[in-house]
């Protein structure tokens, strides 16, 4: 077990666990000899028993760690010490994007465009060093408060996902971002890293999963034979250039795919120019229900049939006369062969012609539920077989009364497949904008919902010495507005959201008496390496701080170095100086691989 202040090959000091997984356990450690902070897993459970396994996890790891580039997490060392295994990685104090997407739903077009261009760069650089990730989902992405964005687990997902590492049929990864050659057991190419990109940015763009399932089994057969839904028909705003690149992407067909990330990288550069505004919606070149195995396994029968003929007419005249006597098993072994034959064909016709017809799903025309409240709206779309997302779009009206529906979104008279969602557009009256109850949120989200609502938005920090759990404030939180809940604004009003202006300032250590214990828990809160040096004094209480190198009511800033002079008890010995380390106490990214 791996415990705090553990030394790890005798140069990575574990902190604290920020992260646990099937795989391995994450740790925040202390690099002594760099002094910096780095992310330390290491494996767990069997995976570490298994010799072979081990082998192959460091040599990719190896390989893995001469990636360098802005949008991949840097890889720095790969090793063992008694019996635990890690890798040592860049430690990244930022958020991953599933954790965005859960918080945040859909993202707008302008963030998914730059994301996806991040990774696709990213990629593209693995790609080109022979690396496949194999295991791309918004879990392994971290982003950074810039919108940074940094690709983690490269080489790990590599091997772990490879032939020999399979055969215990335990699937490695999330099948919901995995492509069907994937999920049929076949190798995975550069366009299996396309087809998980192509999930991520359709999750991106509508906050949701395309294919979902009671069980991992369910979603793979969905992966396999489903079509993609539609990511205009969730936002019409989407311009289907945009869909476009998803459909090629997630094609089930790796010869429908893009052949390489920078073509997929090239097409999304140019998918928002003017000249592709009217773009027609991308159509397979090849079939998407490949049906070449069977088609070869019929030949290599047919091919073996008639050697066996060819064989026999070439028989010896005496062969010939044993002929008669097995003429008998010959066509009874024809006939079992023709009845092969016929079976499969049949089996091809169903799955070509009459399977699809029998589970073709109906197509919907969506009603007009204008001027019904919510509950009759959802009735009526739930009675023809339309699902209604919980989450609804207000919007003003002049002419709906508040609280009854307006539209939806895909409008009326769109049709849809059965079992799709649609969205109920909600009026809130008259032009005008109601203000809801923001305290607790984040500032950055409320002023984006309100300045998209034309609202001029104003954000001034505001005393907390007022606020009795000023600890647990986050910086960017609302404490208060301007404006009362419930008041409807209209284009260009005003309001003010106030943030709690979190400032820490040094403390006179010396005045106020301060223990050495006392500052060392000042440190720790506030990531501030301590230095501390013993003095022998008779003048001051033992134990208490003498000086300090840091002004007091100065700003407290993480990452710097606090020096103090602690009393200690005059003796006859030399005085000596001692130095201990306290590192940053931050969030990190979660190795866990749940879905929703």
């Amino acid at each position: 077990m791996v415990v705090k202040g553990q030394m790890i090959n005798e140069r990575y000091q574990i902190i604290r666990l920020i992260g646990e997984g099937g795989m391995a356990n994450v740790y925040l450690a202390h690099d002594i000899i760099l002094d910096r902070m780095v992310a330390v897993k290491i494996l767990r459970g069997d995976l570490a028993d298994d010799e072979k396994f081990v082998r192959r996890f460091q040599r990719e790891a190896i390989a893995a760690s001469s990636l360098t580039h802005p949008n991949i997490v840097g890889m720095y060392d790969v090793g063992e010490d008694n019996g635990d295994y890690f890798i040592v990685m860049e430690y990244i104090d930022g958020k991953t994007l599933k954790s965005l997407i859960k918080k945040r739903g859909a993202l707008t077009l302008p963030e998914v465009m730059d994301i996806m261009l991040q990774l696709l760069d990213g990629v593209k650089c693995a790609h080109d060093s022979y690396i496949i990730h194999r295991d791309i989902k918004p879990q392994n992405v971290l982003i950074l408060d810039d919108g940074t964005v940094k690709i983690t687990d490269f080489g790990i997902a590599t091997a772990l996902n490879n032939n020999e590492l399979t055969q215990t049929n335990s699937v490695m990864g999330s099948v919901h971002y995995l492509p069907p050659e994937q999920a049929n057991g076949k190798n995975s190419t550069v366009k299996s890293d396309i087809y998980s990109l192509g999930i991520l940015m359709y999750e991106l763009l509508t906050g949701k999963l395309p294919f979902k399932g009671d069980n991992a089994v369910e979603i793979a057969i969905k992966q396999m034979r489903e079509e993609i839904p539609s990511v205009c028909l969730f936002n019409p705003e989407i311009p289907q250039s945009i869909e476009n690149v998803i459909l090629k992407a997630c094609a089930k067909n790796p010869k429908n795919r893009y052949d390489s990330v920078a073509e997929m990288q090239e097409d999304l550069k140019t998918a928002l120019n003017p000249e592709r505004k009217n773009e027609a919606r991308y159509v397979y070149k090849y079939d998407e229900q490949d049906l070449e195995d069977t088609k070869e396994f019929i030949k290599e029968t047919r091919e073996e049939l008639n050697k066996n003929i060819h064989q026999e007419d070439e028989m010896s005249d005496d062969m010939k006369d044993n002929k008669d006597g097995k003429q008998r098993g010959l066509n009874v072994t024809l006939l079992l062969v023709m009845v092969v034959f016929g079976l499969i064909a049949l089996f091809i016709i169903g799955a070509i012609i009459i399977y699809p017809k029998l589970s073709e799903v109906p197509d919907i025309k969506i009603p007009d539920v204008a001027n019904l409240t919510r509950d009759e709206a959802v009735k009526k779309l739930e009675k023809l077989g339309l699902h209604v997302y919980d989450s609804d779009t207000l919007k003003n009206s002049d002419d709906i009364e508040e609280g009854l529906v307006i539209g939806t979104k895909p409008s009326k008279s769109n049709v849809v497949k059965k079992g799709n969602y649609v969205t109920l557009v909600i009026s809130s009256g008259a032009s005008g904008y109601v203000i809801q109850d923001y305290t607790g949120k984040n500032y950055l989200d409320i002023e984006k919902e309100l300045k998209e609502q034309n609202i001029y938005v104003l954000i001034e920090k505001k005393d907390i010495s007022d606020i009795d759990d000023k600890e647990n404030l986050d910086p960017n939180e609302i404490i208060g507005q301007s404006v009362e809940p419930d008041t409807k604004l209209e284009e260009l009003d005003k309001i003010v959201l106030y943030i709690p202006d979190i400032i820490t300032k040094y403390p006179d250590f010396v005045l106020e008496k301060w223990t050495e214990d006392r500052v060392r828990e000042f440190c720790d809160e506030n990531g501030i390496i301590l230095e501390v040096e013993y003095k022998e004094t008779n003048d001051y209480v033992k134990g208490t701080v003498i000086s300090q190198n840091r002004t007091a009511d100065t700003k407290v800033v993480s990452g710097v170095t606090l020096k103090i002079t602690v009393a200690k008890e005059e003796t006859t010995t030399t005085t000596t100086t001692t130095k201990t380390t306290t590192t940053t106490t931050t969030t990190a990214k979660v190795d866990n691989d749940t879905e929703e």
